[in-house]
């Protein structure tokens, strides 16, 4: 059994004043070059061999991805890159078991693994003996699913207005001489979402297809100075 790492995005610093958050970043970063990916496309839902793992007892009441708190009784499971919210059939095809789970944590990350299911999903599939077995697993949604994208956030504003700025400046500073739509980097925008006290912009470097591609960024990024996390892009970017 192997338990997934989740990445949640806890502890979230959001700017609320006129004050400029990680002061003097600016001149740190200059030559700093992340090359941005254009987003991956949707991919045909069909099934896939896969070897899938478990994983129960020492992350059970701890917060998943999504946010959830991991519930080990639950019908749920972890994969490297399907959308959060993704119900999947998973069939055993060892003995011929078969369950259905719905995608709410990341993981797992080890190679040769494919998917980490939940307590009691690996029971219904009796393969908590085993640890690890072979399985077929079909995606329950029409057509396509959306391909996940991954992005390095460095900075949170309650006013739109600093966001863009701090956008700006970091866009001139890490993209000097590549314009982009708003004529200042190719790779750093602001994700605008809400909160339970209104409305917060994100700014963000990417979109990226790869979480690897991602933290590759983030770490070039993090030597700059700035404190970043990676994060899923589910929310708009401008």
């Amino acid at each position: 059994m192997v338990a997934p790492r989740s990445q949640g995005a806890g502890g979230e610093a959001v700017v609320a004043g006129r004050g400029c958050l990680w002061r003097g970043f600016v001149a740190g970063i200059a030559g700093v070059a992340l090359a941005a990916c254009s987003g991956a496309p949707a991919r045909p839902v069909a099934p896939t061999v896969a070897v899938a793992s478990w994983y129960g007892p020492g992350f059970h009441g701890k917060p998943t991805s999504s946010g959830e708190i991991y519930d080990q009784y639950g019908l749920t499971a972890a994969h490297p890159s399907w959308p959060l919210g993704t119900r999947v059939r998973v069939t055993n095809l060892d003995n011929g078991r078969t369950t259905e789970v719905r995608i709410n944590d990341r993981g797992p990350f080890v190679a040769g693994r494919d998917i980490d299911l939940s307590y009691a999903a690996a029971r219904q599939l009796a393969m908590l003996g085993p640890g690890t077995c072979p399985v077929r697993l079909e995606p329950l949604a029409p057509g396509t699913l959306a391909a996940v994208q991954f992005a390095v956030q460095v900075a949170a504003f309650e006013d739109e207005a600093r966001a863009r700025d701090y956008r700006r400046r970091l866009a001139d500073a890490a993209f000097p001489d590549r314009p982009d739509r708003d004529g200042h980097g190719p790779s750093v925008y602001v994700a605008a979402a809400g909160s339970p006290s209104g409305p917060v912009y994100r700014v963000r470097v990417g979109p990226y297809p790869e979480r690897s591609v991602a933290e590759s960024s983030a770490a070039r990024l993090a030597s700059a100075g700035l404190p970043v996390v990676v994060v899923e892009e589910t929310t708009s970017f401008r």
